[in-house]
C-alpha cells in the first residue's frame, strides 16, 4: 500500500515493512487522488488504509522518514461514495477504506482514528475523498488528522 502526498518538492520515496502484512511506501509528488491511486496501482499496490493504531504509527513514522515539509496532505484510500452519507457520529464520518484491486478494507475502526483536521461536508449526493493531513505543532511535534 502507498500514500502519495500533494506537495511540490522533488519526488522522494520511503518504505517500511512490518514483520507481518503489506509494506507501506510514501511517495512525495503533487498529484490528485485519482493520480495517486493509479500510481500506487502501477507499483502493484493500492492507496494505504489504516485499521488501527499500530498501522497509523507505522504510517506516521514512514512520513517522518520521508522528511516531508509540513503542512502536507497525503492521499490514502479514504473515500465516501456518492450513495453514502456523512455520519458525524462515526470515526470516519461515513468514509470507508478502498482496498487493493477495488475491494473494500475492513470498516470497523477504533475511535482513536476519528481525528479530523476539518469536518467533512455533510452530503449524501457526491463522492468525496480524504487524505492524511500533517502539520507541525511547535509544542508537541507533528500532528495529524483526516482532511476531505
Amino acid at each position: 500500500v502507498c500514500a502519495l502526498g500533494r506537495t511540490s518538492p522533488p519526488l522522494r520515496v520511503a518504505v517500511r515493512c512490518p514483520p507481518a502484512g503489506a509494506c507501506f511506501s510514501a511517495h512525495v509528488a503533487n498529484v490528485s487522488y485519482a493520480e495517486a491511486r493509479s500510481a500506487c496501482s502501477q507499483r502493484g499496490g493500492g492507496l494505504a488504509w489504516v485499521s488501527g493504531e499500530p498501522e497509523l504509527r507505522l504510517l506516521l513514522g514512514l512520513l517522518a522518514e520521508a522528511v516531508v515539509p509540513t503542512p502536507a496532505l497525503f492521499w490514502v484510500g479514504l473515500k465516501r461514495n456518492a450513495s453514502a452519507c456523512t455520519h458525524e457520529e462515526q470515526p470516519l464520518r461515513g468514509f470507508s477504506w478502498e482496498g487493493v484491486g477495488g475491494g473494500t478494507a475492513p470498516q470497523e475502526v477504533p475511535a482513536v482514528l476519528g481525528r479530523w483536521v476539518q469536518e467533512p461536508r455533510r452530503s449524501c449526493l457526491t463522492a468525496r475523498c480524504a487524505g492524511l493531513h500533517l502539520a507541525a505543532d511547535p509544542r508537541d511535534g507533528p500532528s495529524w488528522g483526516w482532511k476531505e
